[in-house]
């Protein structure tokens, strides 16, 4: 995810340059789009996919795409066609309780506990780390200070140095990693390797990657940025509900398929990597060794420049991004407050290390990503059942057993009484996907409750 671009400059450049909803105008928001959803993160992942997936990346990319692509595709047209403000308002029409609990660990989610900190530990992983022989907790303690004592500097006083070099990144970024794919077909890194692991055959394969594409948290992001995209798509000159949605759709295609395209050769190159490198915890170091294996030192370094960058500009947009909101909530708190408080936390907890961060998300993400599923379902759906809000609470509510579940066994704090009946008697559980029938379960139930209680 990146936000380093500057939404002001962005808008005053297609309020000048967009009289109406042209194909040219669908290609600048969509690309928009796509440099808020695209950052490193959105890279380590399916190239550590595609390390374990072996010959079955097929499959599991194609799990993948689902959430990774698929989803926030979905997340960004909903907002589109519910109306909403922002996630909050969306999220409160199942209570405004709720709404207000969902946003908050939706934002800090993508925030300080998992999103920011992975920037500084992935720009260590890439950018330092294979260029030290002996680099060790000294040298990542003190860069991972100086990451965040930075980010925290120009979160406080942002400069236009910063959006501009944000709009030079993610292009700079892109076309090292096509020269990187393209340079890994010329000469090949390897065979593809034995698929590992939950991606031994192909039914698993395109389960598991389903489950991987949660990390990329685009889904859950894809709800706040879809409000930056409609005030987009307004100025460019959509007015109805029906333009808007439309116009949403179109430059969230665009945005996602991008995304689909970068996924699926990073993906490849992660497979055929293990003859050569061997396996590895995360997808950083597959990254940095076929960048230096295609290129020499000189690739790895050029690289490892232009994601650090990428990353300092996504971890500035992420922590203005998490203050602002906060400070919507609470203005108790100045501004400044809350981003020294959102550096802080983000240096303490990019301590424990990129592995150790990834693992600690899939409890809250296991959590968050059937909610975020069934309230962009419920959206789309929304004109089926006049938006009442019984049919949001039932199905919710149900959703959410099956989720907090998967989020306590992911966290290994489940009650074995609990797993035992969950496993035996929930479909699809052990594969993660037991909130589904749960889901339907609640719709109906909803449904039924809406014939019998007639609107106020």
């Amino acid at each position: 995810m990146m936000l380093g671009a500057s939404i002001n400059e962005e808008r005053e450049k297609l309020m000048d340059t967009m009289k109406n909803l042209s194909t040219s105008a669908y290609a600048a928001i969509g690309m928009m789009l796509f440099a808020l959803f695209f950052g490193a993160g959105n890279l380590i992942f399916p190239a550590s996919l595609g390390q374990q997936a072996g010959d079955n990346v097929g499959w599991a990319i194609l799990g993948f795409i689902l959430t990774g692509v698929g989803l926030p595709l979905l997340g960004v047209i909903a907002m589109g066609y519910s109306g909403c403000k922002n996630a909050e308002e969306l999220a409160g029409r199942v209570s405004p309780l709720y709404g207000r609990l969902y946003t908050v660990l939706l934002y800090l989610s993508i925030g300080p506990f998992f999103a920011i900190p992975r920037t500084g530990t992935v720009s260590y992983e890439i950018a330092v780390k294979p260029f030290f022989k002996n680099a060790g907790s000294v040298e990542e303690t003190v860069f991972l200070v100086a990451f965040f004592a930075i980010s925290l500097w120009l979160s406080i006083n942002p400069h236009k140095l910063v959006n501009r070099i944000g709009k030079v990144l993610t292009p700079a970024l892109l076309t090292v990693i096509v020269l990187l794919i393209i340079k890994s077909f010329i000469t090949p890194i390897g065979g593809y390797s034995v698929a590992q692991g939950n991606y031994v055959t192909t039914g698993s394969a395109v389960l598991q990657g389903f489950l991987d594409g949660y990390n990329t948290m685009d889904a859950l992001a894809s709800i706040c940025f879809a409000v930056l995209v409609i005030d987009f798509v307004k100025l460019a000159g959509a007015h109805t509900k029906e333009q808007i949605t439309s116009a949403v759709t179109k430059t969230g295609t665009v945005a996602v398929a991008l995304l689909g395209v970068v996924y699926i050769f990073i993906a490849m190159i992660g497979a055929t990597s293990v003859e050569q490198f061997g396996l590895f915890d995360t997808g950083a170091p597959v990254l940095s060794h076929s960048a230096q294996f295609l290129f020499g030192d000189f690739g790895g370094i050029i690289l490892g420049i232009i994601v650090l960058l990428a990353c300092l500009t996504t971890s500035i947009g992420l922590i203005t991004s998490c203050s602002a909101y906060f400070g919507t909530i609470y203005s108790g708190i100045g501004y400044k407050t809350y981003v020294v408080i959102f550096s802080l936390a983000s240096l303490f907890f990019s301590m424990y290390g990129l592995k150790t961060i990834i693992s600690a998300a899939i409890p809250v993400l296991m959590l968050l990503y059937p909610l975020t599923i069934v309230i962009i379902g419920l959206a789309l759906m929304n004109s089926l059942f006049d938006g009442r809000r019984c049919v949001y609470a039932w199905t919710i509510g149900l959703t959410m057993i099956s989720a907090l579940m998967s989020g306590l066994e992911a966290a290994s704090l489940a009650p074995g009484f609990l797993e035992s009946v969950f496993r035996d008697y929930v479909p699809f559980h052990m594969v993660g996907m037991g909130w589904i029938g749960f889901a339907i379960v609640g719709f109906i139930i909803g449904m039924i409750h809406k014939s019998i209680v007639k609107a106020k």
